[in-house]
């Protein structure tokens, strides 16, 4: 039975200021750098189907995925199929989960604000009069979501298909390693006591075209493990190196043409070389990235600036040009099925210790404190996150963890709502039964990151406690269960 393909694409924009997610500082904006989207693409053959929508989103919560299947209107389409993912632009939305009190929409805020003392006021950052809250943008996007989803599954035709692949220098590792067994996620390299980027990198662009029946091309699917996060700390609505992307594509390939982009496992990752660190165009707030007198490189230019974007833009289309210019078969039919997985992976724990050492450090931060901004969270980030999870392992020892497994032809794809880190990914890739595995991860819910054995001893940001649910054991699970999915789906 010949497959059949559809897509859409939806603009999510806003028009007023919205407050931008990610970061340790409140940012509230309506300037537009360029404009984010959501971009559906739905695939069907015998009876089998899916739909995948990738957002320009820093994270797709429960709650978003939730209302948004709730909402799609699409006759014949199952919404546990539909899998929604986010590409981790820190220049978008910050939705709610109003199944929690409603300043709880930011993690390191909802810690902070668990453990204030009576007595002491938190004060937010000033809001503007027009500015979108966090329940409204929920309902915004799930809205377009639903959109986007609905008018791909009603478009879809009869269509070709083939697959590429390329390689492009985008993500790095971001986690520095120092002779002391410590790490620290954004360190300075410039120092005797570097040792190593604690993880590698994967150049590889995993690439899947659509065509109709006359062989023109139609849309493109992408899989990168790098997160969009260039800009992330600029104040401006962006689509990031994705958005320049889609313009350089559309301006060589029609304005019609449609992008999916995946992000691949890269929790470890980011698109900066610290190596060869080339200082942003303008000052950053984030102290943990600014440089006491830094050496002047040759290199990229700053991956914290527009200029990056573009960099990146143009590296990967040259790369998906070449990969066109390879396809030299077409297919109208291939076995195509889906399984969607619900895994119960074991939370990580924190011990009694721990919650000691934690009480002592908020209550000696509290301390004749009567007033704190969200500045302040971040120093009580990891404190805080281990008071939590000690009382969270009281209730609950597991996590659900939806994950959905497809072939399509000698292509597999897995997902995973964690900020993986690499190393997960390349155990899934180098043991798959496909010839191509595409992987997406920060799909169908946002559980933090999931860091390594070696992260979790050496610590920091991205491998605390408060960074994610479950540890480097769940990691374990999860690779094993996607390679038997996956040798499942192809008869092995």
């Amino acid at each position: 039975m010949a497959i059949k393909f559809g897509w859409s694409e939806v603009d999510i924009t806003p028009k007023e200021k919205i407050a931008l997610c990610g970061e340790f500082f409140e940012r509230v904006t309506n300037e537009v750098e360029t404009p984010i989207t959501v971009t559906a693409f739905a695939v069907e053959e015998d009876g089998a189907q899916a739909v995948f929508c990738s957002c320009d989103l820093e994270g797709v919560n429960e709650s978003l995925v939730r209302h948004a299947r709730a909402k799609i209107k699409a006759p014949g389409l199952n919404p546990q199929n539909i899998i929604i993912n986010a590409v981790h632009t820190h220049n978008s939305y910050t939705t709610a989960n109003p199944d929690l009190d409603a300043k709880q929409y930011h993690n390191a805020v909802s810690y902070f604000l668990n453990r204030m003392p009576e007595g002491c006021e938190y004060i937010p950052a000033d809001s503007a009069p027009d500015q979108m809250s966090p329940l409204c943008a929920l309902d915004f996007v799930t809205d377009k979501v639903a959109e986007a989803v609905s008018a791909a599954w009603n478009s879809r035709r009869e269509g070709l298909f083939a697959n590429g692949f390329g390689r492009a220098a985008v993500g790095m590792c971001r986690r520095v390693a120092y002779a002391d067994e410590t790490a620290k996620m954004w360190g300075d390299v410039d120092t005797a006591y570097f040792t190593e980027l604690e993880g590698g990198n994967d150049s590889g662009i995993e690439l899947l075209f659509t065509y109709d029946m006359d062989k023109k091309l139609t849309g493109i699917v992408a899989n990168i493990a790098c997160p969009s996060q260039v800009m992330e700390q600029r104040t401006v609505i962006s689509s990031d190196y994705w958005g320049k992307v889609k313009i350089l594509l559309r301006e060589k390939y029609g304005k019609d043409l449609y992008l999916l982009a995946l992000c691949a496992p890269a929790g470890d990752q980011c698109p900066r070389d610290l190596i060869r660190w080339v200082e942003p165009e303008t000052p950053i707030k984030d102290p943990n990235v600014i440089r006491e007198n830094p050496k002047v490189r040759r290199a990229d230019p700053s991956m914290f600036d527009i200029k990056g974007t573009w960099t990146i833009g143009r590296r990967i289309v040259n790369e998906i040009d070449f990969a066109l210019s390879d396809v030299t078969e077409y297919k109208s039919d291939a076995p195509f099925c889906h399984k969607v997985i619900n895994l119960k992976l074991p939370l990580r724990r924190v011990t009694e210790s721990d919650r000691i050492m934690a009480e002592e450090k908020i209550k000696a931060f509290f301390n004749g404190k009567t007033r704190v901004n969200y500045m302040d969270s971040a120093e009580l980030y990891i404190y805080a996150g281990i008071l939590e999870r000690f009382d969270m392992q009281k209730e609950r020892h597991t996590v659900d963890t939806e994950i959905h497994v497809l072939r399509l032809g000698d292509v597999a794809f897995a997902t995973s709502p964690f900020e993986l880190f690499l190393d997960f990914g390349n155990r899934i890739r180098a043991r798959s039964a496909a010839k191509q595995t595409f992987l997406i991860q920060l799909c169908s819910n946002a559980l933090g990151y999931l860091p390594t054995e070696k992260a979790e001893k050496n610590g920091h940001y991205s491998a605390y406690v408060a960074s994610g649910l479950v540890g480097h054991e769940s990691g374990d699970i999860l690779v094993a269960e996607t390679l038997d999915e996956i040798d499942e789906l192809f008869n092995i």
